[in-house]
């Protein structure tokens, strides 16, 4: 009798989203449909986070106009694949996420002022939960069957300024998404194992 697998998701599936999906530096002409978008947040977004909070904040950049605007403010490295990306998203914290918590945690009608009316604290786990809504938005782009470059090599102060001027907002990644080709992967980078990362106490 074979033994269960330990994981319920089917090996292509596994596949689609961790074991063959890789970073992407090139892409394929093809457009990135504003549905495909908007079917990867609809399924991401129920991701869990603190208090339900809901920090997360992206820009579109489809424009020539938005686009060279972005790419003034990308590293040297990343300036050429991000032109050549049929779609980029920039993904930002909205450190005023908590006028929102009153509508995402009803039971809790007080947390907005009483846990987060602090501008440091909001920031932090602004931030954090963010970075965890960022997770999930790449599995959710390798989920559609397009590939995502995630970037963190740019002029923060500069795309903050840029796309953000209100000040609320900070930038946490620079993502390049598309249908991807034949060329669009490196080979994979060694990952650690597994003792080396858990221990059991």
């Amino acid at each position: 009798m074979t033994a269960p697998t330990p994981l319920i998701l089917d090996s292509a599936a596994q596949d689609q989203l961790f074991r063959k999906a890789h970073t992407a530096g090139t892409f394929s002409g093809q457009e990135v449909p504003e549905s495909t978008v908007r079917a990867i947040y609809d399924l991401v977004k129920y991701g869990p986070t603190s208090f339900n909070q809901q920090p997360l904040r992206i820009v579109l950049v489809r424009s020539r106009d938005a686009r060279e605007r972005l790419v003034s403010h990308m590293f040297e490295l990343n300036k050429e694949k991000t032109l050549g990306a049929p779609l980029t998203a920039i993904l930002a914290a909205d450190c005023e996420f908590h006028e929102h918590l009153p509508r995402l945690v009803p039971h809790l009608p007080d947390a907005k002022d009483t846990i987060f009316g602090a501008r440091e604290m909001r920031e932090a786990s602004a931030q954090f939960n963010a970075a965890l809504q960022t997770a999930y938005f790449i599995v959710g782009v390798r989920a559609a069957g397009l590939a995502a470059g995630p970037m963190t090599g740019y002029d923060a102060a500069g795309l903050n300024k840029e796309f953000f001027p209100g000040g609320d907002h900070k930038a946490l990644t620079v993502i390049n998404m598309g249908f991807p080709r034949e060329d669009s992967y490196h080979p994979r980078l060694p990952r650690l194992g597994y003792d080396e990362i858990v221990s059991t106490v």
